[in-house]
């Protein structure tokens, strides 16, 4: 490879590749809810909120092109090319579902097992029920979900009365208290595959879920999961550090260092340090001529998709942009760049405010033309962050 592979990647050139990779450049929109969960990899869906706003952010507006809400729940709940489960870092997301089967081998069946584990460990401490009572719960609710199609939590207790079962929690800890069986287990099912988030209850904001079993998956090995994971993502979001991708998959570094290997990732220099690119990825990506602005929901996979975001969070916004816990709230783009955030107030209104004066009166323009494109979809519905940061707060008025 000789110099070409440890070529350095700028900060502006990384921004090329984010706004037409991450469908966000006006020529780089999507048609479909699929095509931009695609793109991305995963949605962020602890807020179900940010799942048809990431996507509304991201779609043309060409005519016949499906809205956001109509054609995320088409694929979620209708045709179920979309999938609600747990990924990454122990963490709610939308995938494409023939994504499932990698993220569930490299991801998410470490996490079951350890979480299965703890509940046999507490039902063996605070309650009278073992494991083969717990296999025969399991196997009462698959059959009820089985008939019915889907049910919620509460319909599945109903049928099923093991699941109101309780057990003592946290036994001789500063935690210990009675706690019922039903969410706990079917949240372990939803992430062993077996059952799925199916149409939630109320609007497409509500996080209260039907439940419905799920087909049998293929299952690949650990070690081809995480190489195909890895290369997915790179594609999308690289170049990125090994500490980028540590922290998107909550791996451990020497898993994350074997598939970077299988993939034959190559190194490049950042601004932050060592990088890695996809073997076909190292030819020059020039900026996009057309100037482009989004409005992106709080915690965006975009927004979220790097450890390391000086090269697109200005680190004197962050204080009005992250809550305590490091979650980004509602923020506007400009070019690549964070230079505001927005809100929803009660009356329905988006209010912006800009930190930064990059794009001047243009961006000021094309900002506001999304903000009201962005009111124009989401109609009645109020939006408000589970995750509240001080600028957001600020602009919703309290």
């Amino acid at each position: 490879m000789g110099n070409t592979a440890h070529r350095r990647i700028e900060a502006d050139e990384r921004r090329a590749r984010l706004g037409v990779r991450h469908r966000l450049a006006g020529a780089a929109r999507a048609t479909s809810a699929e095509e931009v969960a695609g793109a991305l990899v995963a949605l962020h869906a602890t807020d179900p909120a940010t799942v048809f706003l990431a996507v509304g952010a991201r779609l043309a507006g060409a005519r016949g092109v499906e809205g956001p809400v109509a054609g995320l729940e088409r694929a979620l709940y209708e045709e179920r090319t979309l999938t609600r489960m747990h990924g990454m870092r122990h963490t709610l997301f939308v995938f494409p579902t023939d994504l499932v089967p990698t993220v569930h081998a490299s991801t998410t069946r470490d996490v079951a097992t350890r979480e299965r584990a703890l509940l046999l460990k507490d039902l063996a401490k605070g309650s009278e029920y073992d494991e083969a009572w717990l296999a025969e719960t399991e196997r009462l609710v698959l059959a009820e979900l089985t008939r019915r199609g889907e049910a919620t939590g509460a319909e599945l207790s109903t049928a099923v009365p093991r699941l109101r079962a309780q057990y003592v929690y946290g036994v001789g800890t500063r935690q210990e208290g009675p706690q019922a069986l039903s969410s706990r287990l079917l949240r372990i099912l939803g992430m062993e595959s077996r059952i799925a988030r199916g149409r939630p209850q109320g609007a497409w904001t509500s996080s209260r879920f039907r439940w419905a079993a799920t087909p049998e998956q293929p299952d690949p090995s650990g070690e081809f999961a995480h190489a195909d994971l890895v290369r997915q993502w790179l594609a999308t979001f690289g170049p990125a550090t090994e500490a980028d991708l540590k922290w998107w998959t909550g791996w451990k570094v020497t898993d994350v260092r074997k598939a970077l290997a299988s993939i034959g990732a190559v190194p490049v220099e950042l601004a932050e340090g060592r990088g890695h690119v996809l073997p076909d990825d190292l030819e020059p990506v020039r900026a996009d001529p057309e100037p482009w602005a989004a409005l992106l929901p709080a915690l965006d996979p975009t927004a979220m998709g790097w450890q390391y975001r000086d090269w697109y969070t200005d680190p004197a916004h962050k204080a009005a942009l992250y809550d305590r816990s490091g979650n980004i709230g509602p923020t506007v783009w400009w070019n690549g760049r964070v230079v505001g955030g927005w809100a929803q107030r009660p009356d329905g209104e988006i209010a912006l405010r800009f930190l930064s004066d990059d794009g001047g009166t243009e961006a000021r323009a094309a900002v506001e033309a999304e903000a009201e494109r962005l009111r124009g979809w989401v109609g009645d519905v109020r939006v408000t962050p589970r995750f509240r940061t001080p600028l957001e707060r600020e602009l919703a008025g309290g």
